[in-house]
Parts: structure tokens; sequence; C-alpha cells
């Protein structure tokens, strides 16, 4: 099979021929319809989070199961799935206590390098990434790193779900709890960004505020659920929401993943306000906050892991606003494209021309 291998950081990834083996127990093969190019991959592909290389990227996708392995119940031969990183094991303190995105299983978790799914005839090892590596024909993955879906949802679309679209909305939902009326201000209208806004929106918000530069971006945002938009060009962005909302923001949702815009995030909120980091901070990089400001009105941040999410459940609801017209994916595919046009689609995602790009590999 054709994937998209990355040998080093900083370079294009490069078209190979790569294989799988024979699933084992409770692993299913599944013949990759669509993966979408996330900004999670990007930071890979720079260095900014270390990964044993060769190995093949990708992890926003869907597909079609075409063989399982044996003691494999949840699917059979031809179900539509989605695959989602948050792999779970069931059994471990984090699944029993319902917060499966942050299972520690390492039996199903398998730690970067471990794996031995993908095979190649060259010298060493080829890595597989988070447990999916996408960006390849097919993937052979754990029963419990997929969710089947009802066959009527467009695959290219679905595959949007399984990262970008359950991380901005459970962000939203399970991981903040934004209750109908609040007042809620997103930093970053990217793909994950963009979900949090119209997650916000589902959720009943009573004002969602986008936060941005690109004016292109903050003009989708509205249309998605966006009550008002704030250009940081145009000044200091804490001082134009604090300015809006007259210091009476409930959550702020951080999702560029930079230093600045996570201690923004805090600075922005009302008393009793939460601030929940969705963006991938550089590995090692520390943020700053004053520590009176956890007193002085009793202000909180942290961290949301792919929406904390319980994917079997949520991303079947998600299906369903979506076919209910009231989670807008048709306007988070930018472009499709094939898979020999990989770099180029992230080379659009770096200059800002576009919120997702799709591989279709029936193109």
């Amino acid at each position: 099979m054709k994937a998209a291998v990355l040998y080093e950081p900083n370079k294009p990834l490069v078209i190979e021929d790569v294989g799988v083996r024979k699933p084992k127990s409770r692993e299913v093969l599944i013949r990759t319809s669509c993966a979408g190019l996330c900004h999670s991959d990007l930071h890979f592909m720079e260095g900014l989070y270390p990964h044993p290389l060769p190995a093949v990227l990708g992890h926003e996708s869907a597909g079609i199961v075409e063989e399982v392995g044996p003691d494999v119940t949840y699917v059979r031969k031809g179900d539509h799935v989605i695959t989602c990183l948050s792999v779970f094991c069931g059994v471990c303190e984090q699944c029993t206590s319902g917060r499966p995105a942050i299972c520690t299983g390492a039996d199903v978790k398998l730690p970067p390098g471990i794996s031995d799914r993908m095979v190649w005839s060259k010298p060493g090892k080829v890595h597989q990434f988070l447990n999916l590596s996408s960006f390849a024909e097919q993937m052979l993955v754990h029963e419990n790193a997929i969710v089947k879906v009802r066959e009527d949802m467009p695959l290219d679309r679905a595959a949007l779900i399984g990262c970008g679209i359950i991380t901005g909305t459970g962000a939203v939902f399970n991981t903040a709890g934004v209750k109908p009326g609040e007042t809620m201000v997103v930093i970053g209208a990217g793909g994950i960004g963009m979900a949090a806004i119209n997650g916000g929106a589902i959720a009943g918000a009573g004002r969602i505020i986008a936060v941005d530069t690109n004016p292109q971006k903050l003009a989708l945002a509205l249309e998605l659920g966006a009550t008002d938009v704030v250009n940081a060009r145009d000044g200091d962005p804490v001082a134009q929401v604090l300015e809006l909302t007259k210091g009476q923001v409930h959550h702020t949702f951080e999702a560029v993943g930079a230093k600045q815009t996570a201690e923004q995030a805090f600075q922005m909120l009302g008393p009793g306000g939460v601030a929940t980091i969705i963006g991938m901070i550089p590995f090692g990089t520390k943020i700053e906050l004053h520590g009176f400001d956890f007193l002085r009105g009793e202000k909180k941040i942290q961290g949301s892991s792919m929406g904390s999410n319980r994917f079997r459940t949520d991303m079947p609801r998600l299906i369903d606003h979506y076919l209910r017209g009231k989670l807008h994916l048709d306007k988070w595919i930018s472009a499709r494209i094939k898979l020999s046009e990989i770099n180029e689609g992230f080379a659009a995602m770096k200059s800002g021309k576009v919120l997702r790009s799709v591989i279709q590999f029936d193109a």
C-alpha cells in the first residue's frame, strides 16, 4: 500500500510502499477512505513534539473494515468506522471512572516506538503514529480505537470528527461544561477553534467571541455561531474582550497552542471563570500566570485532552448533530486532495489559506 512517511523533521513527507501485518487478537484492518490534515500532525512534522522516526503520520480518519482478528466482537467486515487516537482499555482507573480519553492501559495504548503493526522492505522499522497512522491506504488498529457509524454519514465529513471536531466540541461539552446563556471566548479560529465555536452554539452559549488575526476565518466564525469577533491585529485582544464583556467571561478556550495565547485566555476571564487549554503548546514550553489571580475571583485553568471524549458515545451524537443541520461540517472542508498532494496540503495549512484539507484515498 502507499503511505506518507516522515523521515526527519522539517522535511517533506515521502510516499512509500508500506505494509501491515495480519490482524492479531482484537485488531481490525481498515481500508482508509478519508484522512484530514490536522495541525497536530504539523507539530510532529516540525519537530515541536518528539516521536520515533521514520513514521507514517495521520490520525483523523474514517474508513471501512476489511478484516478482523480473533476475539473482535465490536465490528465486522464492511462496517463504516471513525478512528480515534483515544484508544481505551476499559479496565484502568481512568476508564472505569468515566475518563477513557486519558486511559493508562499500556496494552492497548502502545507508547511510541512499540507497535510492530507496520512493515516494509527497507532496513529498520517504520513506526505507527498514535496507534493509527492514517496517511496510508490501510490501517491496523485495536478495536477500541474505532467507533462504528451509520452508513449514510459521508466518510469525508466523518473523518473530521475523529480529531478536530471531537476535540473542540468536547472541550465545550465535556471539559468545560458550558451552560446555556454563558459567555465564552475562543482564541484561534482554526479547525479546533471553529469546532469549539460551533459547539458553543449547540450548547446554547449566550455569547461566543472568536479571536483571531485572519479576517476570512473570523467571517467564517460568525457563520458557525460566533456572536462577536475580535481581530488581534487591532490591538490587545485581552483589552478588547474585557471591553466587550465588561469583564464577565465564564469560559475561554485556547486553540492556538502558544504561550502568549494561553496566558491571554486566563487574563480574559471574569470572576469564577475557567480557561481551557486545547491547543498543543510546544513541548517543554512553560506559561506564566500571576498567582494572586487564582485567589482574586477564583479563576481556574485546565487542560483538555481530545475533548475529554467518550468517543463511542460522543461521535455518533456529533453525526446526529450534523445530519440535523446543527454541526456545520461542510464548512470545514476547504480542499479534497490525493495522498500524493499531501505536502501541498500542509503548505496550504501553514499559509492559513485552508481550514481543513481532506485526503480522499479513492480519488
